[in-house]
Order: structure tokens, then sequence, then C-alpha cells
């Protein structure tokens, strides 16, 4: 793993404030198309800056195609191993959603910055992925569209995933903010918000304890919580709501990274989701610890 502390020091908050204030506004495929176009055309933009080597998965739905937009860091020593780091750049239909999910797409893209210069054994995919957000409320199974496309797509054609890491709203936090716990998580939660949560399948427990190593290596004064739920997370159906279970469904590792949404944030899917809700050196921290795991799971070369 990269030296202690190397990565969090290198953290920008001011870039992660400026992807955020980008991204923020209505991002829908019905409400506000033109949005989510705008920010998928954003992370492209900002990929291509870095040097990396793009692309798109294309996938069909309500009689268009939608676009995952990928970010490749070519591995030199075995390429065709890879290490996903993904977040969903759309937003429920009424809101501006900075929490949800500006901020993981935020720390991705920043991620992507810390890692641009250096070299790995393994290739390492950024990937902004679309239509995360349920398209009806009432309809959980509209939902994830993006990621079910592309984890389906990873499966069909062979692709060596070491682990996936999934970015979900990963800013809210803070001493007084009030966390509340979903029913049947078997752990016990803080009564405050101030922690990360990281949340792993069975065969995920690996990435789930990589991300712990990650903050100590790193130095990083972060409070988590880690839960590994049993096989898919069926039987916690709230463990599934992001883009990891359709990982998680496809017998590929993955992890969710989240500050728990609904569970400790009042502006989850209101017009309210802005900016200045946000705890932006909280989510410098979540990067750091992140852009840790990724350095130990792609394995950088000397």
């Amino acid at each position: 793993m990269v030296s202690s502390g190397f990565l969090n020091e290198a953290v920008s908050i001011d870039r992660i404030r400026r992807h955020i204030e980008t991204l923020e506004e209505v991002r829908h495929p019905v409400a506000a198309p033109e949005g989510l176009e705008r920010a998928a055309n954003y992370v492209a933009a900002y990929f291509d800056t870095l040097g990396y080597e793009p692309s798109e998965h294309r996938f069909p739905g309500n009689g268009r195609l939608f676009r995952n937009v990928i970010a490749t860091h070519r591995g030199l020593g075995n390429p065709l191993e890879r290490v996903v780091l993904l977040a969903h750049y759309d937003t429920v239909a009424e809101s501006p959603g900075a929490d949800d999910n500006a901020s993981g797409v935020a720390v991705m893209l920043e991620v992507a910055t810390l890692l641009a210069r250096l070299e790995f054994e393994r290739t390492i995919q950024f990937i902004g992925v679309t239509l995360e957000e349920n398209e009806r409320e009432d309809d959980p199974g509209s939902g994830t569209r993006g990621s079910r496309a592309l984890a389906a797509h990873a499966r069909e054609n062979g692709w060596n995933v070491e682990g996936v890491v999934v970015l979900e709203s990963v800013a809210y936090a803070g001493d007084r903010a009030v966390q509340t716990v979903p029913p049947g998580v078997p752990i016990p939660v803080p009564e405050f918000g101030n922690f990360i949560v990281v949340v792993g399948n069975e065969r995920s427990k690996e990435l789930v304890a990589g991300f712990s190593r990650a903050i100590e290596q790193q130095r990083i004064d972060l409070p988590h919580v880690c839960l590994a739920v049993p096989g898919n997370g069926e039987a916690l159906p709230d463990s599934r709501r992001s883009d990891h279970a359709s990982f998680w469904d496809e017998g590929y590792r993955a992890i969710m990274v989240t500050d728990t949404t609904n569970f400790r944030n009042p502006h989850y899917h209101r017009p309210t989701d802005t900016m200045g809700t946000l705890n932006l050196e909280f989510a410098a921290k979540v990067c750091g610890a992140t852009a840790g795991l990724v350095v130990d799971i792609a394995r950088l070369m000397s």
C-alpha cells in the first residue's frame, strides 16, 4: 500500500467542491434529460483532461440509449485484471443531488486525479453510471438500470474484476447528525452520523476489511462502520439499495461506501440536497481512504 498519509494529504477539497458545484442540478432522464447529459459530458471531459483512455457503455431504456462513462487506466503487469471505482451521476426528479450523488462522483473524479500519474499492475476503471435512481418512486425495479446493464455486460464479456467500489452519497456527516438504522441491521451503530459505512456481502468481506486497512495505512481520522451481509443481502433489502448490488448479483466482489443517505440526511431526495448542507472535509477523508483501497487492489508499481 502507498506510504502512510501520501494520498490523503494530496486530496483537494477545492477540486471536490468545484465538481459538486458543477454537477448540482436535477439530472433525471424524464424531468431533466439535459441536466443528465450535462453531467455525463462533464464527467467524460474531466476524465479526458487526465489523459485516461475513454469509452462508453451504452444501453437501451424507454426507447433511447443511455450511457455509462468509462475512463481506463491500463495496468502494466496484468492489464486484464480490473479494479472498478464507480458512482452514479443521475438524480431523482426534484432534487439537485449534491450529496446524492454529486458527492460520490466528485470523490471518484478526485481519486482519478490522484492516481493519474501512477503506474499499476492491474487496470483501474473509473465509471460514471446512470439511472441508479428509480425512474418511478413506486417501482423499485426501475432503479440501478445503468449498473445492472454494465454488470451483465461485464459478465457476458468475461471481465476479470478483482473488486468494485461504489461511492453512494459520501458527504453528509457531523457530530450532530442524527443517525437512524434500518430494521434488521445486526451490528451496533452510533447515535450520531459522523462516520462512513462500508457494506459488502459474504464474497466481498476482504474488500470491506481493505477499506479499514486503507484508513489505518493512510492515517485518516475517519470513523467507520463495516457491515458484511449474508448472501447478496436478500435478508436486509436496505443493504442492496445502490449499484453494488448489481455486481453482487453477477457474482462479483463489490462494496458500497455511503453516509447512509435517508437514515441520516434529512435532505435526501429533496430540493434541499445542496452544497451548503455538505461536509467536504469528511468527503475528503473518504476520498483518501478510497484512493488507498484502490491503490492496494490495483498494486502500485515501484
